[in-house]
């Protein structure tokens, strides 16, 4: 399994290596712009990270100014937003992150494709029955 993930991880991430972002960056930025803003914390839980790891990935992103964060306006807690070069670097990336998508399809596939995210979301549910 640890070894799939990887291997998915590398395919996805030489694909997107142009732009300067990586798989799991890319997906952190595109949950943020579906969100439009969101907590930190709800991010995590979300993205299914500690938030260790959140803080991880999101720190060379904000870094290179694709998204930003902010106080909460009650609370302690942060927020997190895109900005207009983090929407320049999805609107550029997608085509490519899609591309990529449409040949792992192609490679799998439709029965293997539909199978991988059945199974995909069946470990996830058995996270969340913890």
């Amino acid at each position: 399994m640890r070894k799939a993930t990887r291997a998915i991880t590398r395919i996805y991430d030489a694909r997107l290596a142009s732009h300067g972002v990586n798989v799991n960056q890319f997906a952190m930025l595109r949950h943020i712009a579906r969100a439009g803003d969101i907590a930190l914390s709800r991010l995590a839980a979300q993205l299914v990270m500690d938030r260790t790891t959140l803080y991880r990935v999101l720190r060379p992103v904000e870094q290179a100014g694709w998204v930003e964060t902010f106080p909460e306006a009650k609370g302690r807690g942060r927020r997190v937003r895109l900005t207009a070069g983090g929407e320049a670097l999805l609107a550029g990336a997608t085509a490519d992150w899609q591309a990529c998508q449409d040949d792992v399809r192609a490679h799998l596939g439709d029965d293997g494709w539909d199978r991988l995210y059945a199974a995909s979301a069946a470990v996830l549910a058995l996270e969340g029955d913890r």
